[in-house]
């Protein structure tokens, strides 16, 4: 039942398409192989999958083992292959072999414990190679050490080789060719694995950065490559909440828990449905915004479980009931979370359960 009270997360599945066609002709060969972790950035895996497939993708990745056995789910008897970037974790080789996802193998105890796990038959794995990210994969070292031992993969079939950009979003950062030129010495020792570098970002590095395949996220979802909007990149999702009350505050009254702000002026605000209980970040104070009757209009005071307040001074349609848009194309995510010190992934990612999804 509709709840005009209710805050709505709309999911332009055909805004999604246009992204993976941008980007698609950013990767030219490269094979894009969407993440879809995180239940998509909080838009809905399954939905979100569905379409990609309609698009033509057939690789897809999440980050957790469960993530993978639900996508799967999901797909039924639409073969895709399914990277699972915590790879093979204690205790779910049996999860991981039932559902037929390829673990992307980021230690070397991993490496064994799915070399044990191929005892009945021939396994798909991928490799992690860390490149200076310092977070999961092989140090140079651990390659070595494989590579010396190649036993060690006797019954996997090592179908992809992967490492991470850590500063893609920012095109002239050092460390992007530094990793570059790490990931190509690695691989030159798998001639024979495909070879997995850029995520969004560094799709628009250059041709160097493509490789076999491409794993976009964040810009698949609306956000810009280099945390900012992006001409090629259209919006997503469109979060709005209603207006529940519309008053007016005295010069010199405050609004809101901790008297944040105080109004200069006889000042007409609005009281919207929307919280961090709904994803709206309390740090968005002060310069937060949002879009409401063709223009922006500044946040007012701190932003509550519930509840935030808007200026609407000289704003007739502001009344209750009527929809304020958070985040959409008039107020792009990566603008909302500049103003709250954040990036587009949280953003999106804390959209809250109770915001009503609508796809369209």
């Amino acid at each position: 039942m509709t709840n005009l009270n209710d805050a709505r997360l709309t999911i332009d599945l055909d805004a999604l398409a246009a992204n993976h066609a941008a980007l698609k002709a950013r990767a030219g060969h490269a094979e894009l192989a969407p993440a879809v972790k995180a239940n998509a950035y909080g838009l809905g895996a399954a939905r979100i999958a569905d379409r990609l497939w309609d698009e033509g993708v057939r690789s897809f990745y999440v980050a957790r083992v469960a993530e993978g056995v639900a996508l799967r789910a999901a797909l039924g008897d639409r073969e895709a292959a399914i990277y699972v970037l915590d790879g093979a974790t204690p205790g779910s080789g049996d999860a991981l072999e039932g559902a037929r996802l390829i673990p992307v193998l980021n230690s070397l105890p991993q490496i064994e414990a799915w070399n044990v796990q191929a005892r009945s038959g021939r396994l798909k794995a991928a490799l992690h190679l860390d490149t200076g990210m310092n977070r999961l994969g092989l140090r140079p070292e651990e390659l070595k050490v494989l590579l010396g031992a190649m036993d060690r993969l006797k019954r996997l079939d090592l179908e992809l080789v992967i490492s991470h950009l850590a500063c893609a979003d920012v095109p002239d950062h050092p460390m992007n060719p530094r990793q570059l030129e790490r990931f190509s010495e690695a691989v030159a020792l798998l001639p024979n694995a495909r070879k997995s570098f850029a995520n969004s970002a560094g799709l628009f590095l250059g041709e160097a950065y493509r490789f076999d395949q491409a794993r976009p996220g964040i810009s698949l979802y609306g956000g810009g490559p280099e945390g900012r909007p992006h001409p090629e990149i259209r919006a997503v999702a469109t979060v709005e909440a209603p207006i529940l009350q519309v008053r007016v505050v005295p010069r010199g009254e405050t609004v809101g828990y901790g008297a944040a702000w105080t109004a200069p002026d006889t000042t007409r605000i609005a009281i919207v449905g929307a919280g961090y209980a709904d994803g709206v970040p309390r740090a968005s104070h002060p310069r937060g915004q949002v879009w409401f009757d063709g223009a922006r209009r500044p946040m007012l005071g701190r932003v509550s479980m519930d509840l935030m307040a808007i200026d609407v001074t000289d704003c007739d349609a502001a009344r209750p009931g009527a929809m304020v848009e958070l985040l959409g194309a008039n107020m792009p995510i990566d603008d909302a979370a500049t103003a709250a010190g954040t990036t587009a992934y949280e953003l999106l990612t804390n959209i809250a359960p109770r915001a009503r999804r609508i796809y369209r």
